[in-house]
């Protein structure tokens, strides 16, 4: 079987290593992919926006397979254009992919079908936004708020702000963080109080199949502070969720979620995250994410044991209800490294030392932001790509040291003593992963 992964992060890093292990899979493609995905896979020089493009290339080579990692490819109708050829495909609708690629959609679905969410106004404006804060909508000016960009800005669009006055600074400059169009109209919410939890799942159109729960940790700074970040850190671990916390979560939120996009004529058929917050009333939405997160991914696969094959057939097949999907007991660890500058502008091109020390541990690691060193592909021309690689940082988020073992401890423990391993100039990660 021929199989292409879209996409250049971590978490393709993470799909590609899982459809790697697999028996059935002859050939190995990513689009565009990254230094350590072209280490496990062969990298075809094709963004993962030009859907068109990438259909193109699966059907000229035949690819029996593809699997899409980014949300922009499947807003884009990456999923749409393939079908439209007969090609298989794992990924959201463009209709589906609404629950991502709009805030306002999103939240208006969910009061369609009576999920519960915050109290929330859509504004198509900042101007508008700022009159509905300034009302007193939300509380006074001390009630704190969350300020959402209505379009996709790779999880720096969400800002929590303490009170007004942070809320109207967040407004007036959600254009400039995350550009004009994402933030053409904006969504502000009150803000929800407890601990997170991501719960992530196949889904065929009809079943689903939930993953290891799993908890994020989004801000650049410990203990929480600090501007949002696509992803420092994650865990999983089945403590994070009780059963009777489970079985909630699926009658009140997936069950109607999944109705509600089958009665609106887009069946969801893909993956499907969930980003909750836990709280005193129970468990409430906060946002959808359309494909697998990251750094999440990293997190949740090193866990799974069934083949990726296996699962992605039965969902293309409707039948993830007959399928047992088996996942590693324990927990796991996700810690972040990340560029001087990120979440803002990266430093890049800084050699990255100790790879070869921290691989002789028992854990993963998964590039995000990496290429190859100009000198070592030099160097492999010249010797038929015999040495050992050397990377250098090409991105914000650049590795993801990822450790899975019995308990929750000892992973943290086994990723940080890799993380020990590694260095570059400026290289920031945060030390409180799974304490907070």
């Amino acid at each position: 079987m021929k199989v292409l992964v879209v996409g250049s992060g971590g978490r393709e890093h993470a799909i590609c290593e899982r459809f790697a292990k697999s028996t059935r899979v002859t050939h190995l493609y990513c689009a565009n992919g990254n230094g350590g995905i072209a280490g496990i896979a062969e990298t075809v020089d094709i963004r993962p926006d030009d859907v068109v493009a990438l259909a193109d290339f699966a059907s000229l080579n035949n690819i029996d397979l593809t699997f899409v990692g980014p949300e922009a490819s499947l807003a884009l109708g990456i999923v749409d254009e393939f079908c439209a050829r007969g090609l298989q495909i794992i990924g959201a609708s463009r209709a589906a992919a609404r629950l991502e690629s709009s805030k306002a959609f999103a939240k208006d679905l969910m009061a369609r079908h009576s999920i519960p969410t915050a109290r929330y106004y859509v504004a198509s404006s900042g101007s508008e936004a700022i009159d509905v804060l300034s009302s007193g909508f939300f509380g006074d000016e001390l009630t704190p708020t969350v300020v959402k960009a209505d379009g996709l800005a790779a999880g720096k669009g969400v800002v929590v702000a303490a009170d007004r006055a942070k809320a109207l600074s967040a407004i007036e400059g959600m254009g400039e963080l995350v550009g004009e169009a994402a933030a053409s109209s904006i969504v502000v919410e009150e803000c929800l109080v407890g601990k997170e939890i991501s719960l992530i799942m196949f889904c065929d159109g009809e079943h689903f199949a939930l993953m290891p729960p799993t908890r994020d940790h989004k801000r650049i700074g410990e203990g929480d502070t600090g501007p949002n970040t696509g992803g420092m850190g994650t865990i999983t671990d089945d403590s994070l969720l009780t059963d009777a916390d489970r079985d909630r979560i699926v009658e009140t939120i997936i069950r109607p979620t999944l109705d509600g996009c089958k009665k609106e004529g887009f069946p969801f058929r893909g993956i499907l995250f969930l980003g909750l917050m836990m709280t005193d009333d129970g468990p409430k939405v906060l946002e959808y994410n359309v494909r697998f997160g990251d750094p999440e991914t990293q997190a949740i696969l090193v866990r799974l044991e069934t083949d990726l094959v296996d699962i992605c057939e039965a969902m293309l097949e409707g039948r993830l209800d007959k399928l047992f999907i088996r996942w590693r007991k324990g927990s796991s660890a996700c810690i972040v490294l990340a560029s001087e500058g990120y979440p803002g502008k990266p430093r890049t091109g800084d050699i990255i030392s100790g790879l070869d020390a921290a691989a002789m541990m028992d854990i993963n690691i998964f590039h995000a932001g990496t290429a190859l060193a100009a000198a070592q592909v030099s160097e492999n021309e010249l010797i038929g790509a015999s040495a050992e690689p050397r990377y250098v940082t090409a991105g914000g988020r650049v590795l993801g040291v990822t450790a899975v073992a019995d308990d929750l401890e000892t992973a943290l423990a086994w990723a940080y003593a890799a993380v020990g391993k590694i260095s570059w100039p400026g290289m920031q990660f945060r030390r409180d992963i799974g304490k907070t």
